[in-house]
């Protein structure tokens, strides 16, 4: 068999009594039309794409580098500016430069979680608009050195600092007991251990000390102040001990009123004041012990 094209051109040149007939190759007309539309607007787009391609690496300062603020160090990923994360940051270290302070930045609040191997939260930071908390099995606050200041679990609370200074106007309530070593006010300034509606009880196993040195020292109380000493004695220390408001003896000796008076004690221990005669007046006087 002959080829297409031999057997085509093999007929072309018979004589025929009808004249030669020409063949077109090609597109003609509309289609060839909107072949060259189509062509010149993919061309267009190409362009444009190009354009915008350029226009965004420019923009977004796009380098070999990294990408804006955005750096690729040896060390990691290196921020400069403000940067802004819309989800959780995983990282192993987060530093600032040099001389630099370190900003964390939120509408609402930041947190801070530490997970376990298991992804389990083991300690949480909250920082709100209306507060801070902390989640955790034990709080410290140290000092450079590694001094213990502050620190907080379920079993005590402990203030590691030489003085714990409280500046409320309304002082500190203890709803419950407290143990210290020394309770000392500010230099010129007054000490009051008062409790308003309950008893306000003093201990120590081997003593407790009351010491006022450049002032008063003053205990008042609505039904009874008791001073105990089971296994020693209570001493009252001063140049001048007075006892303004004892009551007073209706003993009045014969002769001259004299302003010497003696100090009784009834059985209850109750004190009163009995006028001073030649021999002992209080058994005169035990209508006050009654």
């Amino acid at each position: 068999m002959m080829p297409q094209e031999q057997y085509t051109h093999h007929r072309s040149t018979m004589p025929s009594s009808e004249g030669p007939q020409v063949y077109k190759v090609g597109i003609y007309g509309w289609r060839k039309r909107c072949l060259y539309f189509f062509v010149l607007l993919l061309m267009i787009l190409i362009l444009v794409n190009l354009a915008m391609t350029i226009w965004i690496l420019k923009v977004m300062n796009f380098t070999i580098d990294g990408m804006g603020n955005l750096r690729i160090t040896e060390k990691g990923l290196k921020l400069e500016g403000d940067s802004e994360f819309l989800q959780p940051l995983y990282a192993k270290e987060i530093q600032s430069r040099p001389g630099n302070a370190l900003y964390f930045k939120s509408a609402r609040n930041v947190t801070v979680n530490i997970l376990n191997d298991q992804t389990k939260v083991l300690t949480r930071l909250i920082t709100g608009p209306k507060a801070v908390e902390a989640y955790g099995q034990r709080f410290e606050v140290k000092t450079v050195s590694g001094k213990l200041l502050f620190s907080a679990d379920s079993n005590e609370v402990v203030v590691g600092a030489e003085r714990l200074r409280v500046l409320g106007a309304e002082g500190t309530v203890f709803p419950k007991s407290i143990e210290t070593p020394n309770v000392r006010a500010d230099p010129f300034k007054e000490l009051r251990l008062e409790s308003p509606t309950r008893s306000l009880v003093m201990e120590a196993p081997k003593g407790v000390e009351i010491n006022a040195e450049a002032g008063n020292l003053e205990a008042t109380c609505r039904t009874e102040l008791r001073l105990e000493s089971k296994d020693g004695e209570i001493k009252l220390d001063a140049a001048k001990i007075k006892l303004p408001r004892l009551p007073h003896g209706s003993y009045t000796p014969t002769g001259t009123r004299q302003k010497v008076f003696e100090l009784c004690v009834c059985a209850n221990g109750r004190l009163f004041l009995s006028q001073a005669g030649t021999g002992s007046t209080c058994q005169i006087n035990t209508s006050v012990c009654l």
